[in-house]
């Protein structure tokens, strides 16, 4: 169990990772929220600027669209220690909102009428787990001390698309990353005895997004999008009071992490006049991101007294795979109506299993609508991800948290849009 325990200790030094298993998420565009985040080969609103960049010239005039998202998860952890006298754990986080914004536009180039341009401020995703200390004494030499740990990830997301022929298109979006991450969690310095620890940081991280569009006919368009993986430099500071002995409670520190190479494909179908039907499969490479991470104290004291171990989390993460589908219904002239399903496997092995990167499979159904009234647009859509119970043996890995594992995540985003010409 101290194996565990000191796992947990790493990866809570080092963490710097997304929840929801990663960065797919649906926030980003109510539309594409209730229709499962299948809009790939759709790409006709502006968060297309995130999805498919190419899909910006499938958008008329100047557009000015801003929405609010807001995810609440909720998670579980039970660990029956009774056997070693340590009693048992049945805890849930912390019912948290948790924010994703978003201002996107799009315009015509006035020098070709072949150029669409956009802009995008969007949260990508704003998520972070929070427990109740008195539930987790057990891991803490019978004291209480705070778990929390936030992180925040801000995309400027200028984009072009370029008309190459009459039914296609190609499409580029610079990604310029700022990642803000806060983190609270008892730091073992003896055995069995422990401080709070506590650290935060920022960072900016580059990459692009390339798209790419078809019209094969009325019925049938097809999109393919490609995210480079994107390195994050952070740096912050970070206290632990077992240091005020040395005159060295606090250091700064460095760390990169990264956000993983995305590749997606999707198809969106008119089979009748008003029913739109999508269908997107979205790859993420985690294998090459979130394999471990490092951290530099710049405090001599710091980077001697820590052991490199302690530097150092293996996290192993393994690629994958979502399939998404969606269903858009034209019921009225201003009424449309949506509905979605994904899902969404975990990237994490029972190996290096923690409680604060609770990845577990998720199945989702989302649903929404929008309203347009002349030239105003209003988009709301909602998703709820239910989470498949996850069981680590107790003994079974060095370095996981053993116990009962799970999270359901619900999610919510409403928009406003203009028209302006």
């Amino acid at each position: 169990m101290r194996r565990a325990i000191r796992a947990l200790t790493a990866v809570l030094f080092l963490s710097a990772s997304l929840w929801a298993n990663g960065l797919s998420l649906n926030s980003i565009g109510p539309r594409a929220l209730g229709m499962g985040g299948a809009v790939i080969g759709l790409a006709n609103d502006y968060s297309t600027i995130y999805w498919n960049p190419a899909g910006l010239r499938n958008l008329n005039g100047v557009f000015v669209g801003g929405y609010f998202s807001g995810v609440m998860p909720t998670g579980s952890y039970k660990l029956d220690l009774s056997a070693l006298g340590a009693g048992t754990i049945d805890t849930e986080t912390k019912s948290n909102l948790y924010p994703s914004p978003g201002l996107m536009a799009h315009w015509v180039c006035l020098l070709t009428d072949k150029l669409t341009i956009g802009l995008g401020a969007y949260v990508p995703a704003g998520l972070g787990a929070e427990w109740n200390g008195d539930d987790l004494v057990a891991l803490s030499g019978g004291q209480s001390f705070n778990w929390m740990s936030k992180i925040g990830v801000v995309n400027f997301s200028p984009a072009v698309a370029y008309q190459v022929a009459d039914n296609f298109s190609l499409g580029l979006a610079l990604n310029v990353y700022y990642a803000l991450f806060d983190m609270e969690r008892p730091a073992e310095v003896a055995a069995n005895t422990f401080v709070q620890y506590k650290e935060s940081s920022t960072g900016l991280g580059y990459g692009v997004t390339l798209g790419a569009h078809f019209k094969v006919n009325d019925m049938i368009r097809l999109g393919a999008s490609f995210r480079t993986k994107t390195d994050v430099s952070m740096s912050g500071e970070a206290e632990n009071p077992a240091f005020a002995a040395y005159n060295a409670p606090k250091s700064d520190f460095n760390r990169d992490v990264s956000w993983p190479l995305w590749v997606g494909a999707g198809v969106a179908v008119k089979p009748i006049d008003k029913l739109t039907v999508t269908f997107d499969v979205q790859y993420s490479q985690w294998s090459e991101s979130e394999k471990e991470f490092d951290t530099e104290y710049k405090n001599s004291v710091w980077d001697q007294n820590i052991p490199a171990e302690d530097k150092k989390f293996t996290l192993l993460w393994k690629d994958a795979t979502q399939y998404r589908v969606g269903v858009e219904y034209q019921a009225t002239d201003m009424l449309a109506l949506r509905a979605g399903y994904y899902t969404d496997p975990a990237p994490g092995p029972d190996e290096t299993y923690n409680i604060l990167f609770p990845s577990v499979d998720y199945q989702s159904v989302t649903y929404g609508l929008s309203f347009k009234m002349d030239k105003l647009v209003i988009d709301a859509g909602g998703e709820y991800l239910m989470g498949s119970e996850r069981t680590i043996e107790y003994g079974a890995y060095a370095d996981a948290m053993p116990g009962t594992h799970n999270m359901n995540i619900f999610a919510f985003s409403i928009g406003l849009g203009y028209q302006i010409k």
